[in-house]
C-alpha cells in the first residue's frame, strides 16, 4: 500500500471515530421541533405592542451590527427586550447522564454555545427564560477543552494563527515551534447585534432528540455526535440562552454534521408557524428538518414547488446566507431594489441575508422609502387614513386606521419580493401588514422597516438588507448547501410538522 493510500485510510478512520450514530438515521431526514420565544416568555405584561417594539429594536440592532461593524469582534449595542426567536433542545454530555440545553436556531451566526456554571449574565432582566429556574450546568464532564493549535480554535478567533493563540495560552516557544502544545484554546469574544459573550471551546458528546423520518421504534436519541465542538459561556451581555449557529462557518451545526453525514447537512429547512405575536396561535411547533430531501415535481392538488435563488459568496462574511434582491412589487407596481441589494462586492458589502434570528425585514433607506411611498399611495387611493399616533407608538410606518376586517383584507395591496434567478415570493398579507390596537382604535402597519443609509460613514460595510423571520412565516425555507441556493415554498407549517414528525 502506498504512503498516500495509507494516509487517506488513516484520515477516514480518524473521521469515523469522531462521531457515533445511534439508530442508523444518518441517511434519513431528522425533524426537530422549534418553539417560539412567545411560548416561554415569563413577562405577563408583554402585549402585542410590546413585542412589536422590542422586535423592531432587536432587528435594527442586528442589522446595524452587520452594516457598521466590519469585524464581529467590535463593540456591540446595549441589550434589548425579547424578539421573535425560535429555540430547540439538545442534550450534552454522556448519553448515560445528559444535560438538556435550550438553543436559539440562528442562520445568521456560526457558533454553537450555551451557558455553563458559573455563569454571569449582565443586563438580562426581562429576557425570556431569565432568571433561570435552575442554574446552568457546569461544563459536561464527558467533554474536554479544545487545544490552542486546532483549526477550531483559529475559527473561533476569526482566523488568528495557531502560533499566536498558543502564545496567549502560555505555551513554551519550543512547543509552539514544534506544534506540540496541548494548552486549551484561549477564551474568545463573540458579538451579536444585541448582545455578546465570552466563552471557551470544548469537545464532547451532543445529541439531537428529534424524530427521524421514517420514524423508528425508539427516537429517544435520534442522533448522537460523539465529538462535537461547542462553546461554554461563563459571562454574557443580554444573552442568557444558548445559540445554535446554522451559518456557513466551520463551527456551525450544519458544518459539523457534514463530517458525520453529508446528506444531513447538504439540505436543511424550517417552516415557521404564523403567529402575529399571539401565543395562542403557537399550539404546534415549527418543524426544523435536517437532511431535507428534494421534493418531487409538483402535481395537481399538491404543495406548490420551491422557487430557488442562488447564494452569493461574501468574501468578508462567508458564514452569511446572502442572496440578491432585484425588485419588489406593491400591487401591480414594480419597484427596483437598490443596486447594493443585488450583489456582494469584493469587500463583502451588499446582498440580502436570509436570517432566522432577525424578526423584521430591513431594507436600505432608499429602497424602503420607495416601497413605503408606493404602499402609502395605493392605501390612500383605497380609502385608508394614516394613523400617525400609531406610528409614533409602534415605531413602524406607515400605519392606517381601519374598521372593517373584510374591507381591510380586500383593499390592502399585495407585496412580493423578486430575487435573482427568477425567484418571486408573494407574501401573505399577515406577513407584511398586521393589525393591532393602538390608542383604543384598530390599526394596521407595514411590517417591513428601514435599515438606514450608511453612505458617507467610514465604518460602513456588510450586507445591505436582511430577510427577517416574520416575513418567512408560512413558508418552508430550504438551505440547499450542495447546490448553493435558498428555496421558498408556501406551506401549512403546523400540518407539515404533523406530517414529518409522524411519518
Amino acid at each position: 500500500m502506498s504512503i498516500l493510500s495509507s494516509a487517506l485510510l488513516l484520515l477516514c478512520i480518524f473521521f469515523s471515530l469522531q462521531f457515533m450514530i445511534l439508530d442508523g438515521f444518518q441517511s434519513n431526514p431528522l425533524v426537530l421541533p422549534l418553539t417560539h420565544s412567545l411560548s416561554h416568555s415569563q413577562n405577563p405584561n408583554f402585549t402585542v405592542l410590546h413585542h412589536l417594539k422590542s422586535s423592531f429594536l432587536h432587528s435594527a440592532a442586528r442589522h446595524r451590527h452587520r452594516r457598521h461593524m466590519p469585524d464581529r469582534r467590535k463593540q456591540v449595542s446595549l441589550p434589548l427586550s425579547p424578539g421573535s426567536d425560535y429555540t430547540f433542545t439538545a442534550s450534552v454530555g454522556a448519553p448515560s447522564a445528559p444535560t438538556v440545553v435550550t438553543l436559539y436556531m440562528d442562520t445568521g451566526s456560526d457558533v454553537v454555545w450555551f451557558p455553563c456554571s458559573p455563569f454571569e449574565c449582565i443586563l438580562c432582566e426581562g429576557k425570556p427564560s431569565y432568571p433561570f429556574a435552575t442554574p446552568p450546568p457546569p461544563p459536561p464532564p464527558a467533554s474536554r477543552p479544545v487545544i490552542c493549535g486546532s483549526a477550531a480554535c483559529a475559527a473561533a478567533h476569526s482566523g488568528l494563527p495557531a502560533s499566536d493563540l498558543c502564545a496567549v495560552a502560555a505555551c513554551s516557544l519550543d512547543d509552539i515551534e514544534t506544534s506540540s502544545c496541548s494548552a486549551p484554546c484561549p477564551p474568545f469574544y463573540y458579538a451579536y447585534g444585541d448582545g455578546s459573550l465570552i466563552a471557551r471551546l470544548r469537545l464532547g458528546p451532543l445529541s439531537l432528540p428529534g424524530s427521524a423520518v421514517p420514524a423508528a421504534a425508539s427516537s429517544a436519541a435520534a442522533l448522537h455526535l460523539k465529538n462535537f465542538t461547542f462553546a461554554c459561556a461563563h459571562s454574557a451581555l443580554a444573552e442568557p440562552v444558548g445559540v445554535a449557529g446554522f451559518g456557513r462557518g466551520p463551527l456551525s451545526l450544519p458544518a459539523q454534521l457534514a463530517a458525520l453525514s453529508p446528506s444531513l447537512a447538504a439540505r436543511f429547512s424550517y417552516c415557521l408557524v404564523s403567529h402575529s405575536f399571539k401565543s395562542d396561535r403557537l399550539l404546534r411547533p415549527s418543524p426544523l428538518i435536517l437532511g431535507r430531501t428534494e421534493p418531487k415535481p409538483s402535481e395537481p392538488d399538491q404543495d406548490p414547488p420551491f422557487v430557488y435563488t442562488p447564494l452569493l459568496h461574501n468574501p468578508k462574511h462567508p458564514y452569511f446566507y446572502s442572496v440578491g434582491l432585484e425588485s419588489l412589487s406593491v400591487g401591480t407596481s414594480r419597484i427596483p431594489a437598490s443596486s447594493i441589494l443585488r450583489s456582494v462586492d469584493r469587500k463583502g458589502n451588499g446582498g440580502m441575508v436570509v436570517d432566522s434570528g432577525t424578526t423584521f425585514t430591513m431594507l436600505p433607506s432608499d429602497t424602503y422609502t420607495n416601497l413605503a411611498n408606493e404602499f402609502d399611495r395605493q392605501m390612500s387611493r383605497a380609502g385608508f387614513q394614516r394613523a400617525a399616533e400609531a406610528e409614533d407608538e409602534t415605531t413602524l410606518r406607515p400605519c392606517y386606521y381601519y374598521e372593517d376586517r373584510k374591507q381591510w383584507r380586500r383593499r390592502v395591496p399585495g407585496l412580493a419580493l423578486h430575487f435573482s434567478g427568477n425567484a418571486s415570493v408573494a407574501l401573505p398579507r399577515r406577513n407584511y401588514f398586521m393589525g393591532l390596537e393602538s390608542g383604543g382604535r384598530r390599526v394596521g402597519c407595514l411590517m417591513v422597516t428601514s435599515g438606514g443609509d450608511a453612505s458617507g460613514e467610514e465604518d460602513y460595510g456588510g450586507p445591505a438588507g436582511t430577510l427577517g423571520n416574520f416575513q418567512q412565516q408560512g413558508f418552508e425555507v430550504v438551505y440547499d448547501l450542495q447546490a448553493k441556493r435558498v428555496g421558498f415554498a408556501r406551506r401549512r407549517c403546523a400540518a407539515l410538522w404533523e406530517e414529518m414528525s409522524r411519518a
